[in-house]
Protein backbone atom coordinates (compact mmCIF):
# COMPACT_ATOMS: atom_id res chain seq x y z
CA UNK A 1 0.00 0.00 0.00
CA UNK A 2 1.16 3.41 -0.86
CA UNK A 3 2.25 5.48 2.42
CA UNK A 4 -0.52 7.94 2.60
CA UNK A 5 0.70 11.90 4.72
CA UNK A 6 -1.97 13.41 6.31
CA UNK A 7 -0.68 17.14 6.27
CA UNK A 8 -2.18 20.38 6.09
CA UNK A 9 1.01 22.96 4.49
CA UNK A 10 -0.33 25.82 6.58
CA UNK A 11 1.99 24.02 9.44
CA UNK A 12 5.24 24.10 9.44
CA UNK A 13 6.44 20.57 10.53
CA UNK A 14 3.72 19.26 7.27
CA UNK A 15 5.75 21.04 4.91
CA UNK A 16 9.14 19.61 6.54
CA UNK A 17 7.51 15.82 5.71
CA UNK A 18 6.57 17.00 2.45
CA UNK A 19 9.85 18.59 1.72
CA UNK A 20 11.66 15.30 2.64
CA UNK A 21 9.56 12.63 1.16
CA UNK A 22 9.77 15.29 -2.61
CA UNK A 23 13.73 15.55 -2.33
CA UNK A 24 14.25 11.67 -1.42
CA UNK A 25 12.01 9.96 -4.70
CA UNK A 26 9.44 8.59 -1.73
CA UNK A 27 6.29 7.65 -2.95
CA UNK A 28 2.79 9.15 -1.13
CA UNK A 29 -0.30 10.34 -1.34
CA UNK A 30 -0.75 13.69 0.60
CA UNK A 31 -4.22 13.66 2.52
CA UNK A 32 -4.63 17.50 3.14
CA UNK A 33 -6.12 18.18 6.40
CA UNK A 34 -7.44 21.30 6.65
CA UNK A 35 -6.90 22.75 10.04
CA UNK A 36 -8.81 26.19 9.76
CA UNK A 37 -11.79 23.45 9.18
CA UNK A 38 -11.01 22.17 12.24
CA UNK A 39 -10.69 18.38 10.17
CA UNK A 40 -7.89 17.71 12.66
CA UNK A 41 -10.19 16.97 15.31
CA UNK A 42 -12.64 15.17 13.47
CA UNK A 43 -13.55 11.30 14.42
CA UNK A 44 -11.99 10.11 11.00
CA UNK A 45 -8.88 11.36 11.80
CA UNK A 46 -8.64 10.98 15.53
CA UNK A 47 -8.33 6.94 14.11
CA UNK A 48 -5.09 7.88 12.30
CA UNK A 49 -3.81 10.52 14.96
CA UNK A 50 -5.83 10.29 18.42
CA UNK A 51 -3.85 14.11 19.69
CA UNK A 52 -5.64 15.32 16.60
CA UNK A 53 -2.82 17.13 14.87
CA UNK A 54 -1.01 16.90 11.94
CA UNK A 55 1.25 15.68 10.31
CA UNK A 56 0.66 12.12 10.46
CA UNK A 57 1.54 8.97 8.58
CA UNK A 58 -0.13 5.25 7.38
CA UNK A 59 2.35 2.88 6.20
CA UNK A 60 0.12 0.10 5.29
CA UNK A 61 -1.52 -0.67 9.17
CA UNK A 62 1.31 1.37 11.24
CA UNK A 63 0.18 4.88 12.02
CA UNK A 64 2.41 6.76 13.02
CA UNK A 65 2.62 10.70 14.39
CA UNK A 66 4.53 13.84 15.14
CA UNK A 67 6.54 14.88 12.60
CA UNK A 68 10.55 14.37 14.06
CA UNK A 69 9.31 10.34 14.85
CA UNK A 70 7.98 10.42 11.30
CA UNK A 71 11.48 12.05 9.73
CA UNK A 72 13.16 9.38 11.38
CA UNK A 73 11.07 6.80 10.39
CA UNK A 74 11.09 7.55 6.50
CA UNK A 75 14.73 8.29 6.99
CA UNK A 76 15.17 4.62 7.67
CA UNK A 77 12.66 2.98 6.61
CA UNK A 78 12.92 3.80 2.87
CA UNK A 79 15.84 2.87 0.34
CA UNK A 80 17.92 5.44 -1.72
CA UNK A 81 18.00 8.13 1.07
CA UNK A 82 21.13 9.49 1.71
CA UNK A 83 22.67 8.66 4.94
CA UNK A 84 23.56 12.31 5.32
CA UNK A 85 19.36 12.62 6.44
CA UNK A 86 19.87 10.89 9.45
CA UNK A 87 23.38 9.50 9.78
CA UNK A 88 23.93 5.48 10.45
CA UNK A 89 27.02 6.33 12.88
CA UNK A 90 25.25 6.17 16.47
CA UNK A 91 26.84 9.35 17.42
CA UNK A 92 25.99 11.52 14.83
CA UNK A 93 22.60 10.52 15.09
CA UNK A 94 22.27 11.59 18.63
CA UNK A 95 23.39 14.96 18.08
CA UNK A 96 20.90 15.44 15.12
CA UNK A 97 18.15 13.67 18.15
CA UNK A 98 19.48 16.01 20.46
CA UNK A 99 19.00 19.10 18.56
CA UNK A 100 15.84 18.05 17.75
CA UNK A 101 14.34 17.37 21.24
CA UNK A 102 16.00 21.03 21.61
CA UNK A 103 13.46 22.45 19.11
CA UNK A 104 10.36 21.63 20.26
CA UNK A 105 10.71 23.59 23.81
CA UNK A 106 12.59 26.31 22.65
CA UNK A 107 12.89 28.06 18.77
CA UNK A 108 9.00 25.94 18.15
CA UNK A 109 7.80 27.85 21.15
CA UNK A 110 9.20 30.87 20.44
CA UNK A 111 8.36 31.35 16.60
CA UNK A 112 4.64 29.52 16.58
CA UNK A 113 3.66 32.00 19.86
CA UNK A 114 5.27 35.03 18.36
CA UNK A 115 3.50 34.60 15.24
CA UNK A 116 0.21 33.60 16.99
CA UNK A 117 0.09 36.99 18.76
CA UNK A 118 1.55 39.22 16.17
CA UNK A 119 -0.11 38.02 12.98
CA UNK A 120 -2.44 35.33 13.24
CA UNK A 121 -4.49 36.50 16.15
CA UNK A 122 -6.14 39.19 14.74
CA UNK A 123 -6.72 36.85 11.26
CA UNK A 124 -8.16 34.59 12.91
CA UNK A 125 -10.26 36.74 15.18
CA UNK A 126 -8.32 35.99 18.21
CA UNK A 127 -7.24 38.13 21.42
CA UNK A 128 -3.79 38.69 21.08
CA UNK A 129 -1.54 38.56 23.90
CA UNK A 130 1.49 41.74 23.86
CA UNK A 131 3.21 39.85 26.69
CA UNK A 132 2.97 36.55 25.25
CA UNK A 133 4.23 38.26 22.35
CA UNK A 134 7.29 39.75 24.03
CA UNK A 135 7.84 37.25 25.77
CA UNK A 136 8.03 34.79 22.98
CA UNK A 137 10.48 37.26 21.16
CA UNK A 138 12.82 36.75 23.55
CA UNK A 139 12.87 33.15 23.56
CA UNK A 140 13.06 33.08 19.52
CA UNK A 141 16.30 35.12 19.69
CA UNK A 142 18.15 33.89 21.88
CA UNK A 143 17.09 29.95 20.33
CA UNK A 144 18.24 32.03 17.27
CA UNK A 145 21.71 32.80 19.17
CA UNK A 146 21.67 29.05 20.45
CA UNK A 147 21.93 27.22 16.97
CA UNK A 148 24.80 30.11 15.66
CA UNK A 149 26.60 29.30 18.42
CA UNK A 150 26.39 25.80 19.55
CA UNK A 151 24.85 24.42 15.92
CA UNK A 152 26.47 26.67 13.41
CA UNK A 153 29.70 26.83 13.98
CA UNK A 154 32.97 25.75 11.98
CA UNK A 155 33.17 25.82 8.17
CA UNK A 156 30.14 23.51 7.43
CA UNK A 157 27.06 24.62 5.72
CA UNK A 158 24.16 22.85 7.81
CA UNK A 159 24.02 22.01 11.60
CA UNK A 160 26.42 20.08 13.28
CA UNK A 161 29.45 21.17 10.79
CA UNK A 162 27.55 19.45 8.13
CA UNK A 163 28.23 19.97 4.27
CA UNK A 164 24.77 18.28 3.68
CA UNK A 165 21.43 18.80 5.34
CA UNK A 166 20.17 16.12 7.74
CA UNK A 167 16.44 16.15 9.24
CA UNK A 168 17.40 18.57 11.89
CA UNK A 169 18.01 21.37 9.08
CA UNK A 170 14.64 20.75 7.59
CA UNK A 171 12.55 20.43 10.78
CA UNK A 172 14.14 24.00 12.18
CA UNK A 173 14.27 25.93 9.04
CA UNK A 174 10.50 25.16 8.25
CA UNK A 175 10.11 26.79 12.05
CA UNK A 176 11.60 29.52 11.11
CA UNK A 177 9.95 30.10 7.70
CA UNK A 178 7.12 30.94 9.38
CA UNK A 179 8.20 34.72 10.23
CA UNK A 180 7.94 34.98 6.48
CA UNK A 181 4.48 36.28 7.62
CA UNK A 182 5.72 39.14 9.80
CA UNK A 183 5.99 42.42 8.51
CA UNK A 184 9.18 43.25 7.22
CA UNK A 185 10.44 44.99 9.95
CA UNK A 186 9.75 42.38 12.53
CA UNK A 187 10.98 39.95 10.14
CA UNK A 188 14.51 42.24 9.66
CA UNK A 189 14.48 43.14 13.81
CA UNK A 190 14.37 39.48 14.47
CA UNK A 191 16.45 37.57 11.92
CA UNK A 192 18.92 40.29 10.18
CA UNK A 193 21.77 39.99 13.65
CA UNK A 194 21.66 36.28 12.78
CA UNK A 195 24.00 36.07 9.77
CA UNK A 196 24.70 32.47 9.94
CA UNK A 197 21.21 31.60 10.40
CA UNK A 198 20.14 33.94 7.16
CA UNK A 199 23.02 31.51 5.71
CA UNK A 200 22.08 28.89 6.69
CA UNK A 201 17.96 29.11 5.80
CA UNK A 202 19.31 30.04 2.01
CA UNK A 203 22.33 26.40 1.89
CA UNK A 204 18.91 24.75 3.22
CA UNK A 205 16.40 26.20 0.72
CA UNK A 206 19.21 25.40 -2.21
CA UNK A 207 19.74 21.84 -1.35
CA UNK A 208 15.98 20.44 -1.41
CA UNK A 209 15.01 23.14 -4.51
CA UNK A 210 12.50 23.06 -6.15
CA UNK A 211 10.69 21.43 -3.55
CA UNK A 212 11.33 23.98 -0.91
CA UNK A 213 9.81 26.60 -3.02
CA UNK A 214 6.70 24.76 -4.00
CA UNK A 215 5.35 23.18 -0.89
CA UNK A 216 6.37 26.98 0.68
CA UNK A 217 3.80 28.44 -1.97
CA UNK A 218 1.19 28.42 0.16
CA UNK A 219 3.01 30.12 2.94
CA UNK A 220 4.21 33.24 0.58
CA UNK A 221 0.52 32.90 -1.01
CA UNK A 222 -0.80 33.57 2.78
CA UNK A 223 1.74 36.31 3.78
CA UNK A 224 0.12 37.92 0.35
CA UNK A 225 -3.10 37.87 2.07
CA UNK A 226 -2.43 38.78 5.47
CA UNK A 227 -0.23 41.95 4.14
CA UNK A 228 -3.62 42.78 2.21
CA UNK A 229 -5.74 42.52 5.91
CA UNK A 230 -2.94 44.66 7.63
CA UNK A 231 -3.15 48.04 5.23
CA UNK A 232 -7.27 46.95 4.90
CA UNK A 233 -7.57 47.30 9.48
CA UNK A 234 -4.97 50.38 9.26
CA UNK A 235 -6.93 52.07 5.83
CA UNK A 236 -10.15 51.53 8.30
CA UNK A 237 -8.69 52.84 11.49
CA UNK A 238 -7.54 55.87 8.81
CA UNK A 239 -10.94 56.43 7.84
CA UNK A 240 -12.29 56.09 11.57
CA UNK A 241 -9.80 59.02 13.10
CA UNK A 242 -10.90 60.70 10.67
CA UNK A 243 -15.01 60.90 10.85
CA UNK A 244 -14.15 61.44 14.72
CA UNK A 245 -12.04 64.58 13.69
CA UNK A 246 -14.88 66.14 11.84
CA UNK A 247 -15.89 69.30 13.62
CA UNK A 248 -19.80 68.31 14.93
CA UNK A 249 -22.60 70.10 13.35
CA UNK A 250 -24.69 70.17 16.18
Amino acid sequence: MKLKVYVDRLSQPSRAILIFLKANGIEFEEVKIDIVKRQHKSPEFKKINPMGQVPAISDGRFNLFESHAILTYLACAFPGVADSWYPSDLFARAKINSVLDWHHSNLRRGAATYVLHTVLAPVLGLQSNPQAAAEAETLLSSSLSTIESIWLKGNGKFLLGGFRPSIADLSLVCEIMQLELLEKKDRSRILDPHTKVLQWIENTKNATRPHFYEVHDILYRAKTRFQEQRLKRASNKTDSSDRLALPSKM
